[in-house]
Formats: C-alpha cells, sequence, structure tokens
C-alpha cells in the first residue's frame, strides 16, 4: 500500500526556519523581547516567506503569461458560447480543443496557490509542535534550546505557538493570558483575510472578469471564497502559521503590482461599449488602480445646431411645412441650403427659430393679388 509522508516537507520547512533565524542570530538581533516581541523568530517566519516567494518565481511568471494567453481568447470563447448556446458538452469540448490548439491552462492561475499549500501545512505542523510539554524536541532537526526559544518566542507578548481557540490548558503551558491571545489573533485573522482579498482583487482588476463560466467561477470563489473561509479556519491557525500568511500576502502584492506595470494585460474594450475606434482603445492601458479607482468617463461631445441659421432671411418666399422639414434636416446635417427666392409675401407661414414651422393667419388688411 502506497504510504504517503509529509516528513520531507517538515525537514524542509524546518532547516530554512532555522537557518533565518541563525542569520539574524548571527547580524545581532537579540533573542530577547523588545516591544514584547522576539524578532530572531518573527525575522524567520517573514523570510521563510521570502524563500518560499523566491523559489516560486518562474511559476508566477508562466501563471501571469498563462493568463495572458487565456484573455487574449476571450473574444473567441464569447464566439463559442454564442455558437453553442445551450449545448453544455459540445460547447465544452471546443472550448478544451482551443485551449489545447493555442497552448494555454486556464488552471495555471492557481498553480501557485497549490504548490505553497504544501508549505503551509508544514509551516502549520512545526509551529504546532512548539509546545513546552513536548517530550521529542529535537524532531526534524531541531534541538533542545531551539525548541524552547521558538516556543517561547512572542508577538506583542503572545506566544506565536498560541491561537485564537487555544485550551486553557496550552494557555497555561505557554504561559499566556486568553485575553490578550484572542485580541492580537483576531486583528492577525482580519489581516489576513483583508490581504488575502487585495491580492485576488489586484488581479482580476488588472486582467478583467473572464468570459468563461468556469474561470468566472473560480475567480469569484478566490475573491470571496477563500476570504470568508479564513474567518472559520483562522480559529485554528497558531499566530506563527498568520504570520506567514499575512507576510505572503503582502510579497504576492508587491510582486503582481511589478509584474503587472512590466507586464500589463492587452485592453479587449470594443469601440462599441465607450466610444472611439477600437485600435486607439486598445492602445491605452486600463486605467484601475489597487483599490479599483477608475478615471472618470468623457462625455461625447454633442454637435451644436445654430438655431440662427435655420431661421428664414426678411423678405423669403414662404415654405410649405414639408419643404421647411426637409430643408431644416439638411441644414443641420451640415448641408448647404439653396438660398430661397426674395419677392415673396411673407406673413402667412413663418419658420420658427428651433426649424419648425409655424402657421399665422393671414393680414386681413392685405390686398389680394391681381
Amino acid at each position: 500500500m502506497f504510504d504517503f509522508s509529509l516528513d520531507p516537507i517538515y525537514w524542509a520547512i524546518s532547516w530554512i526556519l532555522l537557518k533565518w533565524h541563525a542569520a539574524w542570530d548571527f547580524i545581532g538581533v537579540p533573542e530577547t523581547t523588545i516591544l514584547g516581541t522576539n524578532w530572531s523568530w518573527i525575522l524567520a517566519i517573514i523570510f521563510l516567506v521570502v524563500t518560499v516567494r523566491v523559489v516560486l518565481f518562474p511559476v508566477f511568471v508562466k501563471q501571469i503569461k498563462s493568463q495572458r494567453a487565456v484573455q487574449a481568447l476571450q473574444p473567441q470563447l464569447k464566439a463559442l458560447q454564442d455558437k453553442h448556446k445551450g449545448d453544455r458538452e459540445t460547447l465544452q469540448k471546443e472550448m478544451v480543443e482551443l485551449y489545447r490548439k493555442e497552448k494555454a491552462n486556464p488552471l495555471m492561475g492557481c498553480l501557485p496557490m497549490f504548490i505553497q499549500i504544501p508549505v503551509f501545512f508544514g509551516l502549520f505542523h512545526v509551529l504546532r509542535r512548539l509546545d513546552p510539554a513536548k517530550m521529542n524536541k529535537t524532531l526534524y532537526g531541531w534541538t533542545a534550546e531551539q525548541f524552547d526559544g521558538a516556543a517561547n518566542a512572542k508577538l506583542f507578548t503572545v506566544p506565536i505557538a498560541g491561537k485564537f481557540g487555544s485550551t486553557t490548558d496550552e494557555l497555561v503551558r505557554l504561559g499566556a493570558n486568553r485575553v490578550t491571545v484572542m485580541i492580537v489573533a483576531g486583528l492577525l485573522v482580519l489581516i489576513m483575510m483583508a490581504t488575502t482579498y487585495l491580492t485576488s482583487r489586484q488581479m482580476i482588476l488588472k486582467t478583467g472578469w473572464a468570459e468563461d463560466p468556469q474561470q468566472k467561477m473560480i475567480q469569484r470563489l478566490m475573491l470571496y471564497g477563500i476570504p470568508l473561509s479564513l474567518l472559520v479556519s483562522g480559529y485554528l491557525f497558531p499566530i506563527g502559521v498568520i504570520i506567514y500568511w499575512v507576510s505572503n500576502n503582502l510579497v504576492t502584492l508587491a510582486q503582481q503590482q511589478w509584474v503587472l506595470r512590466k507586464f500589463p494585460p492587452p485592453v479587449t474594450a470594443t469601440a462599441g461599449r465607450t466610444g472611439g475606434s477600437a485600435a486607439s482603445r486598445q492602445s491605452e492601458p486600463a486605467k484601475t488602480g489597487l483599490f479599483g479607482r477608475k478615471s472618470a468617463p468623457v462625455e461625447p461631445v454633442k454637435p451644436s445646431v445654430d438655431t440662427k441659421a435655420l431661421a428664414p432671411k426678411p423678405g423669403a418666399k414662404p415654405v410649405r411645412p414639408g419643404k421647411a422639414a426637409q430643408a431644416t434636416k439638411t441644414q443641420a446635417n451640415g448641408a448647404t441650403a439653396t438660398p430661397a427666392k426674395s419677392g415673396g409675401t411673407p406673413g402667412k407661414n413663418a419658420v420658427g427659430r428651433t426649424g419648425g414651422v409655424r402657421a399665422k393667419k393671414s393680414n386681413p388688411s392685405a390686398k389680394p393679388k391681381g
């Protein structure tokens, strides 16, 4: 029977964590608390994140390229959806064939997160063992001195091995106060949720929502589902693990901002939505920031009509209503109107200032012709 063990991951996580702690100790970061915090262990966790992100940077770049390829296929995907509307099976086959032909993988967007899951669980397991009551302190390459130092490490007087849902026995062994632990852990959980939401929002704002329903569902899951799930799972996370998660989110935000600035996504907006030619719109990058601020839309300038030019000249021959309306329409479109012959008798009909025709009664004192 196949026996799957995460021991190699536990050893690797412990090795990186201890190496960074030794590096900060060598630099001169004191083991004692400053502002109620053992900074050598906190920095070791933070730079564990930096190490993992550096190792995964090529995968992150590949993720961005794959997202660009999927985004470029959005018009074709939309055409397939319109073509096979109601035939879900055929639509899925056509979409898979299109992805295969264009060498685009929509699942690459989640690959860095999936790769980091074993690292997260490895750190969770290692930090959960930081209990002074543990007997086997030298497991995964730790010394007894290193184990005791990490077990007593604190963030603002709260042990990094403590959690929001710590039992009374755990708090007694760690020498922690329940109220302080719940306040610090609760604030960190809220920060973890907010930064997780911002990392997903930043990417979606820059690349846009997917046309594919499957991709759109994944985007919504990452934007709303994962942050909300952390409200429950954060209850069980040791504070050291939450420090890792928040640090990872902050590094991800900076990394995404740099990559998206260096390789901006193409704009696929059509001219029918915002006006202007499609070519000119494609050359302009989307003006959206981290928090979704957009520039104010420019209202199209309406052509002004000179109503004075549409009024009849004094002494002009009256025009029948049908001809007057046609002449008004022609002048409004910029065409040159033929001047009417003078010499007629004004008074029966007159063209208004707005181009309409208004009938007037004839002058009873006027003499009949002939």
